[in-house]
This record gives structure tokens, C-alpha cells and sequence, in this order.
């Protein structure tokens, strides 16, 4: 299936975990704040969780995000999501995540902070936020570089 990027609109990036309460939530909203509106930045996860989790919310705030004044909440995963991507990045839902040919995959593997205190999510939040920041450089460096991984 070829990519809707056409260069001229902003590439498409869906974040996927299977709770939608944790590692996705902190990528989109870091992401969000990283790209303004040159990216457009959704999340959604395999099997959504009640709520996003309350150390998630802490330590998103600790660096001035907030993420339920920006609406985020649990959002079951789409096809629809899927097809309007340009990169779609996993982060642990495995063989649950659809695959659809032509979209670019990313898998980040990453500590799940369900269950976790304050402290231990934040070190997650910042692999996240560095992760984040590269894809965004690359993304930034050449949307043709985008392109050109859907064939």
C-alpha cells in the first residue's frame, strides 16, 4: 500500500503499545512537543487501558506536559490509524501490532512502566524523549528519506 506523505503535507507517525497507558502516550506527547505541526503524532494501543498511568502523568508533568489538558486518553488501535501512518513504532505489543506492507516499522524496546513509582519511569521517559528527538532529526532531515522506505 503506498504512503499518503506526499512530501508536502507533515509525515504521519502513530506510536502502538499494547495498554495505550504508559510508553505511548509519553512518545506522543514528547513528539508533539518536539514537532509542533510538522509531524502529525497519534498513539493507540492493542488492548487499551482505563486510564493513562498515574506515574506516566507525573513525570509528562514534571517537564511541563500535561497530558490530559491535551485530551490524551487510551485509544484502542485502528486499521484507519495504521493506513494514515507514514511510521508506525511498537513498543512492546509484539505479534498484536498489524503489519500492513509499505509502511515503515520501528520497533523501541522499552521498559514498561506498569507498576512503577515516579522514580523508575522517569529514566523510560527519557529514552523515549531521546529516541523522540533522533527520529524527529531524521524525519526533519529529508522527508524524502521517509518516502523512500515505502515502496
Amino acid at each position: 500500500m503506498p504512503s499518503p506523505h506526499n512530501g508536502t503535507t507533515p509525515p504521519e507517525v502513530l506510536f502502538v503499545c499494547i495498554h495505550n497507558a504508559g510508553r505511548s502516550q509519553m512518545a506522543a506527547a514528547l513528539l508533539a512537543r518536539h514537532a509542533g505541526d510538522s509531524v502529525v503524532v497519534r498513539s493507540a494501543g492493542t488492548a487499551p487501558g482505563e486510564s493513562i498511568n498515574p506515574a506516566v502523568v507525573a513525570v509528562m508533568n514534571e517537564i511541563g506536559i500535561d497530558l490530559f489538558a491535551s485530551g490524551a486518553e487510551p485509544k484502542l488501535l485502528t486499521d484507519t490509524a495504521v493506513e494514515a501512518s507514514d511510521v508506525v513504532i511498537t513498543m512492546g505489543c509484539g505479534d498484536e501490532c498489524p503489519f500492513y506492507p509499505g509502511k515503515r516499522y520501528l520497533d523501541w524496546p522499552l521498559e514498561d512502566p506498569a507498576g512503577k513509582g515516579v522514580d523508575d519511569v522517569r529514566p523510560i521517559r527519557d529514552e523515549i524523549d531521546r529516541r523522540v528527538q533522533a527520529l524527529l532529526a531524521e524525519l526533519r532531515g529529508s522527508t524524502s528519506a521517509v518516502e523512500a522506505k515505502h515502496p
